[in-house]
């Protein structure tokens, strides 16, 4: 499978009580094949897999799927702390149809490079689908490494990843020494030089509300390689960038950005809690400054 394009990672709409809102979750995957993405991911991190029981996680892989059709490719996220469960989680993913799945490393238990790797493969066997590996120490604490990464070379399955670690060496390494496995952008403030290094895919979660300027990023570096173009779409967008990756609120900026654009996707589920007036407040002054960067890029100038 080719991974090319913009791939969103969905958010999960919430009602007041912390039920899924199975119209809005329709209504936000109606909103982002209008709006041109180039596929969806279901039970990522951002769309609160982890607070979600398994009967809930497959519920929604099928929502998506009835509700996309065949308009766009579906990968179903199976992270989990027991690869009894990422197992479950992919035989339910291929029962529903989705194209291809995302394989992470299951948190908290600092597993070892081969043991990420028979996770995988463990996966691997009970799906056989395409698989985009994600790599994000950050919140798995290890990396994907080169032991891993080898151990995966005999199943054609694995062919991307998604990369979070915001290593500059590990984007190096796997460019260079893993040309066979697809590059996709999994830290947003290195899209330029992710694409720049020849990724042609990247998961973005920003996407959700922002899609016109990831989209527009995309195109101007991995289609019309443009890169100056590109330098100036990622100068306007970098102070959304700064709020997402390191406001520490990554999951209600998305939600709330999505709200704003008239799908009300309520509140994250628990531990975590929306964001305040404060906070809202601020990153709309940044959505609105991007939306007016843009329309000056595409009338020629650069971003204000």
């Amino acid at each position: 499978m080719r991974f090319e394009g913009i791939y969103t990672p969905v958010v999960t709409p919430h009602r007041a009580d912390f039920s899924i809102d199975r119209d809005g979750f329709a209504a936000v995957i109606e909103h982002l094949i209008a709006s041109g993405v180039d596929g969806l991911i279901v039970a990522g991190t951002t769309g609160e897999y982890y607070a979600q029981t398994m009967e809930e996680r497959v519920a929604l892989m099928r929502l998506a799927r009835d509700v996309i059709r065949d308009r766009l490719p579906l990968i179903v996220g199976t992270g989990a702390i027991r690869t009894e469960d990422s197992v479950a989680c992919a035989e339910a993913a291929k029962a529903v149809g989705a194209d291809a799945l995302l394989v992470t490393t299951p948190p908290y238990a600092y597993p070892t490079g081969r043991e990420i790797a028979l996770h995988a493969l463990a996966i691997d066997r009970a799906a056989n689908l395409p698989v985009m590996l994600y790599n994000y120490p950050g919140r798995m604490s290890v990396n994907m490494d080169e032991e891993t990464l080898d151990a995966l070379r005999g199943s054609p399955n694995f062919c991307a990843i998604k990369e979070s670690s915001g290593s500059p060496d590990r984007l190096h390494m796997l460019a260079c020494d893993y040309p066979h496995i697809q590059l996709s952008c999994g830290m947003d403030d290195q899209a330029l030089e992710f694409f720049a290094w020849g990724a042609r895919s990247w998961v973005c979660a920003g996407s959700n509300f922002a899609p016109e300027a990831h989209i527009a990023l995309y195109r101007a570096c991995a289609v019309e390689r443009d890169f100056e173009k590109g330098r100036r779409i990622m100068t306007a967008m970098m102070p959304l960038m700064r709020v997402l990756e390191q406001g520490g609120k990554f999951v209600q900026c998305i939600k709330h950005g999505v709200s704003a654009r008239g799908i009300d996707c309520g509140p994250p589920r628990l531990p975590l809690h929306p964001l305040d007036e404060a906070e809202k407040a601020q990153l709309q002054q940044v959505i609105t400054d991007l939306d007016t960067a843009l329309a000056r890029i595409a009338d020629g100038a650069g971003p204000a």
